[in-house]
């Protein structure tokens, strides 16, 4: 998009969010774990079936293979099935003012009992240090986009998933790196809580919570401001 294609568009905003009052309601907690497991599941099941293209392949390629074996599940796992309408990889989608009409999150999970102008928003990121693919890149590009608003700004959570081909865990990598950001004057990627461990221990997976600053175009009650995220952390190995 051009720098004069780049401007606020509010009628596009006002239209995607009729009759909606923002930041949505959390989800709820059971939700998120069985989305976790869920991820975990695919992740598993196209490794067994693709090990090269998981081991080796661009991220484009292994999250192609994750948004066909999540569609697949909601017709093979009953609880899949009732919580999730679909899966989509790289849905086009606003940033919080309209300014960027195309931005592409890697995966939008439609949620059968939520609006289907906000799904629950998933970006992947390879983790290859060998690579210069670092925790450094996954907060820099992905994380980041979370905290300005250019993906899940109606939301209150949303997810990263790292395809990690290093050895990297979220305790050794993300969290002294998202500890010494929190240091600086203003926190780095806006940290409120580092990454917390979550889930029964069979998979690596954390939520940290981030402050967001921008100010929605056309909400004034109770609030024009989104208030933090909370971002779960799903590192897969």
């Amino acid at each position: 998009m051009s720098p004069s294609q780049i401007h606020e568009r509010p009628d596009q905003i006002a239209e995607l969010t009729r009759g909606l009052q923002l930041p949505l309601p959390e989800i709820e907690a059971d939700h998120i774990e069985i989305v976790a497991e869920c991820l975990l599941r695919a992740f598993k099941d196209v490794r067994a079936q693709s090990p090269d293209t998981v081991s080796s392949g661009i991220e484009a390629e292994v999250t192609a293979l994750m948004e066909a074996r999540l569609n697949a599940l909601i017709e093979e796992d009953p609880l899949w099935g009732q919580l999730v309408l679909c899966v989509a990889r790289g849905k086009e989608s606003l940033s919080f003012n309209g300014s960027h009409l195309e931005k592409r999150p890697d995966l939008s999970i439609y949620l059968s009992a939520r609006t289907r102008c906000f799904p629950l928003i998933t970006e992947a990121k390879i983790l290859d240090s060998a690579a210069g693919r670092t925790e450094a890149l996954y907060c820099n590009d992905g994380l980041r986009r979370f905290v300005d608003g250019e993906y899940a700004w109606g939301n209150r959570e949303a997810f990263m998933i790292a395809y990690v081909r290093d050895g990297s865990s979220i305790e050794m990598k993300l969290k002294p790196f998202l500890s010494a950001a929190m240091k600086r004057i203003p926190p780095g990627y806006l940290v409120e809580e580092l990454p917390t461990r979550a889930g029964d221990g069979s998979s690596d997976l954390a939520f940290s919570r981030h402050g967001r600053t921008f100010i929605y175009t056309n909400q004034t009650t109770p609030t024009d401001h989104p208030g933090p995220i909370t971002i779960w952390h799903l590192w897969l190995s």
